[in-house]
């Protein structure tokens, strides 16, 4: 489905139209049935959702999206030389708010030409969409909409691409799924493309946990807020006051863990799958991972999938890390 916007410089792309397919209800089924219970990560981000990550990024605790803006704005200029890119293609782009540093480089040496976003959340594709339209004046946006462990295909043909994950977003995905992930990243890539891959790197337990445990509150909220979403996709009766937010590190896998443990015995119920899931007191399910990398996790991970690394760059605390790399 394409909406044509402000005079055709704004094209948007739905591919999330099927809500209520059986693959769906199979897909959360299966994982509230796996062990350990788990629910999809992207239910986290309807509009309300990304919301909230977006006041979640503007926390002290939460280190890294200030940390990754402040790497971009040191060595956007020079990315934007190297790679010569005239489009910038962002996964899981969220409210491009990292973007505007990559955008105005590329702006700068005129070269900016072709803006893809690309999320899960029709509402901020949009609102994005229209910001940057006026933000600058002869910038063309083709937004996509949709799953991009599902939807990779549907990424416009551009020019001379740069494709960009940040945000840590890789460390959600389990290690085969993010290897499969970068792969049909390079696949979907020509010759001579390059990839800015924002990696988070491991670093002491306290700061990693009290980043997924502010004081405002607000994470809670965010991993709440997947019951919800799962009740309007499914009908289930989640009672997001059922249950408490837990985030812990897993030092063997280094990853942080977001669990929703539940406070009473419970029984869920699945109206359209004539299902019952019963929970008992202290039961927890499993809605986030976020694996912590270093410099050879990463060149590691992108090598396996065809990428060669170009450049390497991290803040005085290694906190978190860009790795530039591109499709020989």
């Amino acid at each position: 489905m394409n909406t044509a916007l402000d005079h055709n410089r704004i094209t948007i792309d739905v591919h999330l139209t099927d809500t209520h397919s059986e693959t769906l209800d199979e897909e959360i089924r299966s994982g509230l049935l796996a062990s350990p219970r788990s629910l999809p990560t992207k239910y986290f981000y309807d509009d309300y959702g990304s919301e909230l990550f977006e006041r979640i990024c503007e926390l002290p605790e939460y280190y890294q999206t200030r940390t990754e803006h402040a790497l971009l704005a040191t060595y956007a200029d020079d990315i934007i030389h190297i790679t010569g890119a005239d489009e910038l293609v962002e996964l899981g782009s969220g409210a491009s708010t990292k973007t505007r540093v990559l955008l105005d480089a590329m702006a700068h040496v005129n070269q900016l030409q072709f803006y893809v976003p690309f999320d899960v959340s029709e509402g901020i594709v949009r609102r994005v969409a229209q910001e940057l339209a006026a933000e600058y004046s002869c910038l063309r946006i083709h937004g996509v909409i949709g799953d991009f462990l599902a939807h990779m295909e549907h990424i416009p043909n551009g020019g001379k691409r740069l494709v960009a994950f940040l945000g840590g977003t890789l460390g959600n995905l389990k290690p085969d799924t993010a290897e499969a992930f970068l792969a049909s990243v390079y696949n979907e890539m020509n010759s001579g493309d390059y990839f800015l891959l924002g990696i988070q790197l491991i670093t002491d337990i306290e700061r990693l946990e009290a980043a997924y445990n502010d004081v405002s509150g607000l994470s809670a909220q965010f991993n709440k807020n997947i019951l919800p979403v799962v009740h309007n996709l499914t009908g289930a009766n989640f009672d997001p006051n059922a249950f408490e937010h837990v985030a812990i590190y897993n030092q063997p896998d280094h990853r942080i863990e977001m669990w929703l443990r539940s406070l009473c015995n419970q029984t869920i119920t699945f109206p359209r799958l004539a299902w019952h899931l019963p929970l008992k007191a202290g039961e927890s399910i499993l809605t986030e991972i976020s694996t912590k990398y270093n410099r050879q996790l990463a060149e590691n991970v992108l090598t396996t999938a065809g990428f060669t690394l170009r450049e390497w760059h991290t803040d005085s605390q290694e906190l978190l890390g860009l790795a530039l790399a591109y499709k020989p």
